[in-house]
């Protein structure tokens, strides 16, 4: 059913004040997917915190304008739908990565993080990125292993000592016995 200029212009707008707060956006063909099929992916993105539309080019291209996406406006070309990040870079990538391995229809096309486009085989590789929780704990890690290493070093000196006078505290109790 088309839209009236009104319904486009809210359109537009709704889609670019979500693409002015998403860190990712992943663009997606989707032809050959049943209805049922675009419900289930849509589903499964609100479940995720993925915002999903399907959105005429010419107007994506508008909407996209004077965001960080505005260099995948030249590249959309047949029918996509648009799923955007706001919280996690790598949550629309992964959401469209599974869905697309057990519906072999819906194929990336393109993939925009930080104001980078990378090509739709490069999907696996934002999907493959961390959460924010497992960043920070990656992060907790990082900062808190020279700590861990100088206690060990500092504790090094004495659990050796305990343990030499329980070997000659061994070798006294073998030898009396």
């Amino acid at each position: 059913m088309p839209l009236n200029l009104e319904d486009k212009k809210a359109l537009v707008k709704e889609v670019a004040e979500i693409a002015a707060v998403s860190q990712s956006v992943v663009a997606a063909e989707y032809r050959g997917i049943t209805v049922t099929q675009m419900t289930e992916l849509r589903a499964r993105a609100r479940a995720k915190g993925v915002y999903v539309r399907v959105v005429k080019n010419t107007l994506a291209r508008k909407a996209l304008a004077g965001t960080s996406f505005e260099a995948i406006g030249s590249l959309l070309k047949g029918p996509l739908v648009l799923a955007f990040s706001k919280d996690d870079p790598g949550a629309a990538a992964r959401v469209v990565k599974d869905f697309a391995k057990t519906n072999d229809k819906l194929v990336a096309t393109l993939v925009s993080l930080g104001g980078q486009v990378l090509p739709g085989s490069d999907l696996e590789k934002v999907a493959a990125l961390p959460t924010r929780e497992q960043a920070l704990s990656i992060l907790l890690g990082v900062l808190k292993a020279p700590i861990e290493k100088f206690v060990r070093t500092v504790a090094a000196p004495t659990t050796k000592l305990v343990r030499t006078v329980a070997a000659i505290r061994d070798a006294k109790q073998a030898a009396g016995a």
